[in-house]
């Protein structure tokens, strides 16, 4: 099983939040927190890792926030990932180490090596302009439930 840390979970939160508004808007760490479910806790955390990782500018103040540091059409899934994940190995004899005696010959090991690319090829893929098209807002949410 594959599974996402919960401060990558809040980092794509985090990014979405602000593909939905686009490039150059100006957004409070607080208002985001608060539309994407972030503890505060750990918001700060991850708004320091995304802006070292290039992916948001801050700007402290009273007027200040945070904003894309690029257009979400060029920040992907894997980038938010491998930031927050490292390396993105998936199944432990993919990781070299020497662990297993069949090593390249093993046949399972070799599909386990083409599903990792199938899943980082589609981690690419996946921009945040495309997930951010895709999102439902509040508003749109309340329409949903109340027809």
């Amino acid at each position: 099983m594959i599974r996402v840390n919960r401060r990558t979970d809040y980092a794509i939160r985090v990014i979405l939040s602000l593909a939905k508004r686009g490039v150059g808007v100006c957004v409070s760490t607080t208002e985001i927190q608060r539309e994407m479910l972030i503890p505060p806790a750990l918001a700060q955390r991850i708004v320091a890792d995304l802006a070292r990782g290039g992916f948001i500018q801050t700007f402290p103040g009273r007027n200040g926030g945070l904003t894309l540091a690029r257009s979400a059409a060029l920040i992907n899934l894997r980038q938010i990932m491998e930031q927050f994940e490292g390396r993105f190995t998936s199944f432990d004899c993919l990781v070299s180490g020497g662990d297993c005696p069949f090593d390249e010959t093993c046949p399972v090991r070799c599909r386990w090596t083409r599903l990792r690319e199938v899943i980082l090829k589609e981690l690419e893929l996946t921009t945040f302009e495309d997930l951010a098209s895709e999102a439902i807002s509040p508003a749109d949410l309340f329409h949903v439930v109340s027809d």
